[in-house]
């Protein structure tokens, strides 16, 4: 009896560990939509198709067996006032699960108001919140020559959006890319294709958990 016992309690010992192997397995089973709303920095400016950091996303996501697709609704110029008019069609058509905000570096170089951008970005968080979406903010920062007062309250807006809304928040997509002027084309401003690595691996941290 004391073997019939035993036999029974390790076959369920092992159906235990299959289940809980399984759910593992299926912690990115569920395919997931994935909405990159942004500028410039997010649309290929000036480099090949496909080799922005959000096509490099893309790839990085089959490779590790996650089921989700990228929406890439990123617009060249575009400003916080922009993304906000349009993203409330983009959450009807596409339904995303995670909505990545990289928006605002326009805004600040072009000296626009930061309320107002503060306030636009906050709609946007809320609007995905609203529709069910994890929103993970992507920020920036801006040259010093528009004044320290300007350019450190740019920088911390990010911060604070994301302390109060609970949006995850990439701190700056250009970490490690700034500092190295060969990492820009002849603008000065737009990496080059060989700076999206870097800008994918300071986004992946943040963005792998919510697709969980």
């Amino acid at each position: 009896m004391q073997g019939w016992f035993g036999s029974v309690a390790s076959a369920w010992r092992s159906l235990v560990l299959l289940v809980m192997l399984s759910l593992a397995g299926s912690a990115y089973s569920a395919t997931k939509t994935v909405l990159v709303l942004g500028d410039s920095l997010s649309a290929e400016y000036g480099i090949a198709r496909g080799s922005g950091w959000v096509s490099l996303l893309e790839r990085r996501l089959r490779d590790q067996g996650i089921d989700a697709k990228v929406i890439n609704a990123s617009i060249s110029g575009e400003t916080t006032s922009g993304g906000r008019a349009r993203l409330p069609a983009l959450l009807r058509q596409h339904e995303p699960q995670v909505v990545v905000i990289e928006l605002g570096g326009n805004d600040g170089l072009r000296g626009l108001p930061l309320k107002a951008a503060e306030g636009h970005l906050r709609a946007m968080i809320r609007a995905s919140q609203d529709a069910n979406a994890r929103v993970l903010l992507v920020g920036m920062q801006i040259p010093p020559n528009y004044g320290r007062a300007y350019t450190q309250r740019f920088s911390s807006m990010y911060g604070t959006l994301a302390r109060e809304t609970g949006a995850e928040l990439v701190p700056f997509l250009l970490a490690g890319v700034a500092e190295a002027p060969e990492l820009f084309q002849s603008d000065r401003i737009h990496p080059t294709a060989e700076a999206q690595l870097a800008m994918l691996n300071n986004v992946w941290p943040k963005l792998k958990p919510l697709l969980k």
